[in-house]
């Protein structure tokens, strides 16, 4: 009976020892699954923010969109009136030129008239 005492009293120090291994590895376990949730927690809230910051930048590129679409509009209004302009421009700058043209012709019948009468004045005054 002695024996089988020792025995078992043997046999339950070593399930003892197994049992404060087990404990812990338990506890190791248990440390690493917190650390994990912490961890995981730590990645959702980057992930939100990054969530969010990608929301706002999507939401800045749509109002730099739209800015950009009202330039284009004005600018291409811009380029009507410029065009506009430039065709009344070039309209102005044609009629100047005929205009020109037609005074230096009237400037030269001017002088021939000119000539004309003082010739014919000439002529009479030998008369």
């Amino acid at each position: 009976l002695q024996k089988e005492l020792l025995k078992y009293k043997q046999e339950a120090r070593n399930l003892q020892g197994i049992k404060d291994a087990l404990q812990q590895r338990l506890i190791q376990q248990d440390a690493s699954v917190l650390q994990l949730k912490q961890e995981l927690l730590r990645v959702s809230m980057d992930k939100e923010e990054l969530h969010n910051q990608n929301v706002d930048l999507q939401r800045k590129v749509e109002e730099r969109n739209r800015l950009l679409a009202e330039y284009k509009k004005e600018l291409c209004q811009k380029d009507r009136h410029l065009q506009q302009h430039q065709s009344k421009l070039d309209e102005m700058l044609r009629q100047l030129s005929e205009a020109s043209y037609q005074q230096v012709d009237l400037e030269r019948e001017l002088e021939h008239k000119e000539a004309l009468l003082a010739h014919c004045m000439k002529r009479e005054a030998e008369e």
